[in-house]
């Protein structure tokens, strides 16, 4: 999975946090933070979608865009990558266990058992 750049993480955030697909010129009016041009915003959705984060559907004149994925599962990417990147997984792995805190770690073994159900 291709990393994002800091422009193109404020509008993932702002689309993972809406329910509805949004128009470019909704997008640029939830970037408060930024001057940006309309065709920026424009610009950086058609990548994000060209990248496969997002996709687009037409309303009128207009597109909607929605994330392809949720963030959950974006950041389940990213770790996966990571882990892809040690030489020893197993390693990695078991710091990354004794790093979790004893909820964390609780979720984790909840979510082993029930793939081992399946």
């Amino acid at each position: 999975m291709k990393g994002l750049g800091e422009l193109e993480r404020s509008i993932m955030d702002i689309l993972w946090a809406e329910s509805k697909a949004l128009t470019a010129r909704e997008v640029g009016k939830l970037i408060a933070d930024r001057d940006l041009a309309p065709t920026t915003v424009m610009t950086v959705l058609d990548r994000l979608t060209r990248k496969g984060f997002l996709q687009r559907t037409r309303d009128g004149r207009a597109w909607r865009y929605q994330p392809a994925e949720s963030r959950d599962a974006y950041i389940a990417e990213l770790m996966l990558e990571a882990l892809d990147m040690t030489g020893d997984r197993s390693a990695a792995l078991t710091r990354f266990a004794q790093a979790v805190s004893g909820p964390e770690a609780e979720i984790l073994r909840k979510a082993l058992e029930e793939l081992e159900e399946e």
